[in-house]
């Protein structure tokens, strides 16, 4: 990343105010992991106006009061960034909390991202963006003035906060006893107000509080609190008792195969609040500057207090549901919630791999397989492009793209050298763009990352210099592949295949290639679109070469290397018949069962469909048994596992290493109900849903199924029963948008709003349509499963 990149970064999208306030920082602060601060200012006014608008951020997390009130209700503000180079700043409206006279604001500050514990294990960083939390405010007349009524300078006071001890992983101390006093001043930082740029995405906010669903205590006598629901968010809690007491609260995702309260697989993150109080009265406390991931905690009373009331409320940077599934198998309509559940966790102002351990981390390779899908079930244009933008930043001069995105190692690379460059996980830099563009047509979007999408296929390119990439196995080392992460090994006596390293790499190769080659196209850059198709037709000719036998059989023989292969055209037309057959025996070998990981089970069902076996393709998806989507929900999942056997048949807990129950990477099978199973999805080369695609996949075992979409053009249903071989479909094209219908050539006797209709309609109008047909596919007998009683969102 050079100063001309990190310019372009920071002057993309909305225009930023030119500011005159300082930087400050609380010189009552002693730095990571004590107590956190404020700052604060008294100040007159003659008049109030009404139309003040206030301007703030900082170094940390902040939040500001006026005469004692809360300004605005965003969380966590002022968000992550690569702070280094990005600094989001948020505009309130104060006019209704300002007074003629004497008034006075007061900003809190604590550790956040900027400085608490990032990464994990033994190998922690700490201040990882830097080592003083500040504050810089100011309070304008209106919107577009340049009167600026009051600005940070060291003029301002400071003093110590109730907030003993906050951490992102840590959790919060709070001591209700201690009343925020001044004692001491504040001190301006040299900082470049050019690194600030307004707030570019909703940011997280409050959701609608779950209640407890079921309580015990255990033989310690702590009190264990059930709310039914995993999610990302914070306890708020009511308590009374004398001065001193302690309610302290520990969380835990699952229980272990006895029924206990457990968080073994929070590794090193303690997530945990102690709340101390005051004394006096009813006391209410939720967090300031943190958040956990948890379905169930664990409470402990010391002292003389009762805990009144308890409610977990989740937060979210996307509380707006935007699409809906329902189908006659409770198991998979439980399965898509636990999708919209994980989203939501994870949308937390990044789009993160987990919400509960020492991680919480913006993976790449986890957005990218899940971009489609959160599309789908929320709006994420902004939000995406936010973290496209911090992404540009993070990427390495010579193309590679990091792991995580804010990168905590970029400016740490002592630490943990070489973390970046993985094929299926740098490859976000040009996915997410390309699906917010399907979803939402935002060329703009396009053309702001296209530079940063080809430096990264230049760099998959010369890790090998040439069109086979053999990643290193090492960790660390310059193109490093996690390959096809936490696929099924199988039993131990007989592994299952499992696709290598080289054949991966280069089927994203050829991906990035001929896919950022198509982009090049749709915003005119000719030369790197010629470039970039010569690139992909040279890998994808080397691939043939390297990796497929003369019988058509691939060379890793596992199911990836097959359903990449064929949703990527990478086989020859002579060969298509006999790789057919060896990707139908792989998944033999499995039983039925995925063999899949994090970049191979995204593909898997649409390979499966795209090869004319939709039959096998609800077999695997339905099969009950791990590895399998419906498992993880009969083991009592509400939130997508990171794992396939997180939980054994027989209650037991994976090894809490690397073990989240809230990842939303296998969620992303939920763009293949609603794109497949459903029947819609947007068209490429007409797209933010102004031309909508309708070609349905009928698998009687679920009718009848009902979907929704609420698109930037309106709302698209479809819906489809089976009755013996007849099927209903209807479907419904928004305004604004003309719909094109495909019809398998399975589908017989088809009739579109009562005339005779095969092949590809297109041009049907908005509004609602009707196809009738007649489909007899290989029938299953295998039982839906119990019936599952799902949260709505």
């Amino acid at each position: 990343m050079n100063d001309a990149t990190i310019s372009h970064i920071q002057n993309s999208g909305p225009a930023a105010i030119a500011w005159s306030a300082q930087m400050i920082r609380p010189q009552a602060d002693q730095g990571v992991g004590t107590p956190a601060s404020f700052v604060a200012k008294s100040f007159t006014l003659d008049s109030v106006r009404g139309t003040e608008i206030l301007h703030i951020s900082a170094l940390g997390l902040y939040r500001a009061f006026i005469n004692g009130q809360r300004v605005g209700n965003d969380l966590l503000t002022p968000g992550w960034t690569a702070y280094d180079a990005r600094l989001s700043y948020q505009s309130y409206p104060v006019g209704q909390l300002l007074k003629a006279g004497e008034n006075r604001i007061e900003i809190w500050l604590a550790d956040g991202w900027l400085r608490s514990q990032m990464m994990w294990g033994q190998q922690p960083i700490f201040n990882t963006w830097g080592d003083q939390i500040a504050a810089i405010a100011e309070l304008r007349g209106a919107v577009g003035m340049d009167d600026a009524v009051l600005v940070t300078d060291a003029s301002w006071e400071s003093g110590e906060l109730p907030v003993r001890k906050s951490g992102i992983y840590f959790g919060e101390i709070f001591d209700a006893r201690i009343t925020p006093q001044v004692s001491a001043g504040t001190e301006a930082l040299a900082f470049d107000s050019a690194r600030l740029v307004p707030h570019e995405t909703t940011p997280p906010r409050e959701l609608e509080p779950l209640p407890v669903v079921r309580s015990w205590t255990d033989a310690e006598g702590r009190t264990v609190y059930d709310f039914g629901q995993n999610a990302g968010g914070n306890v708020a809690i009511t308590v009374q008792g004398q001065a001193g007491a302690k309610i302290s609260v520990e969380h835990g995702e699952v229980l272990d195969q006895d029924g206990q309260f457990y968080n073994g697989n929070y590794r090193t993150a303690a997530a945990r609040l102690d709340y101390i109080l005051a004394g006096g009265g009813q006391e209410h406390y939720r967090p300031y500057f943190t958040f956990q991931g948890y379905r169930y905690v664990r409470v402990t009373i010391e002292g003389e207090a009762q805990l009144l009331d308890i409610v977990s409320v989740p937060i979210s940077s996307v509380s707006e549901v935007k699409a809906g599934f329902t189908s006659a198998n409770p198991l998979v309509n439980r399965l898509f919630l636990n999708t919209l559940w994980s989203q939501r966790s994870n949308f937390i102002d990044v789009p993160t791999d987990c919400p509960q351990r020492d991680e919480r981390l913006g993976w790449t390779g986890d957005a990218q397989v899940f971009a489609g899908t959160a599309c789908y079930l929320a709006d994420v244009q902004d939000f995406f492009r936010k973290w496209l933008r911090d992404l540009m930043v993070d990427q390495r001069e010579d193309g590679a793209v990091p792991h995580v995105c804010p990168d905590p190692t970029r400016l740490k690379p002592q630490d943990y050298p070489g973390f970046y460059g993985s094929t299926g996980w740098g490859d976000a830099i040009w996915v997410v763009p390309w699906q917010v563009y399907l979803h939402y047509g935002d060329t703009a979007l396009l053309q702001e990352t296209l530079p940063a999408m080809t430096k990264w296929v230049d760099f998959v390119w010369s890790i090998s210099n040439g069109p086979v990439v053999k990643p290193p196995r090492s960790w660390g080392a310059r193109g490093f592949s996690f390959g096809d992460w936490l696929q099924p090994g199988g039993p131990s006596a007989k592994p299952l295949p499992t696709i290598g390293d080289d054949a991966s790499a280069t089927i994203y190769l050829y991906m990035a290639a001929s896919r950022v080659a198509e982009i090049a196209g749709i915003i005119g850059d000719t030369a790197t679109q010629t470039r970039l198709a010569a690139m992909a037709a040279e890998v994808k000719a080397a691939f043939a070469r390297e990796f497929i036998t003369a019988s058509g059989r691939l060379a890793y023989d596992d199911q990836t290397s097959y359903a990449l292969a064929f949703v990527n055209d990478l086989i020859p037309e002579d060969k298509r018949d006999a790789a057919k057959d060896y990707f139908r025996n792989a998944i033999a070998r499995t039983d039925g069962r995925i063999g899949t990981g994090f970049i191979g089970t995204p593909a898997l069902l649409p390979a499966l469909v795209k090869i004319g076996d939709p039959s096998l393709a609800a077999d695997v998806f339905l099969q009950e048994e791990v590895p399998g989507w419906l498992y993880q929900v009969k083991m009592g999942a509400t939130t997508i596992w990171e794992r396939w056997d997180a939980i054994q048949p027989d209650g037991t807990i994976y090894n809490p290493q690397m073990n989240s129950y809230n990842h939303y990477a296998y969620g992303a099978v939920c763009q293949w109900l609603l794109e497949a199973i459903a029947g819609f999805r947007p068209d490429a080369n007409d797209p933010g849903f102004a031309t909508v695609v309708f070609e349905p996949v009928i698998v009687p075992e679920l009718s009848p199924v009902t979907a929704h979409h609420d698109s930037p053009k309106g709302r698209i249903e479809a819906q489809w029963s089976v009755d013996g071989d007849a099927v209903h479909y209807q479907f419904t094209v928004p305004q604004g948008s003309t719909g094109r219908l495909v019809i398998a050539e399975a589908y017989r006797n088809a009739s579109l709003d009562g005339q005779a209709a095969s092949g590809t309609v297109t041009g049907l109008a908005p509004g609602r349509h009707s196809l009738e047909f007649s489909y007899s596919p290989q029938r299953r007998t295998k039982s839906a499963g119990p019936n599952i009683n799902a949260r709505t969102p």
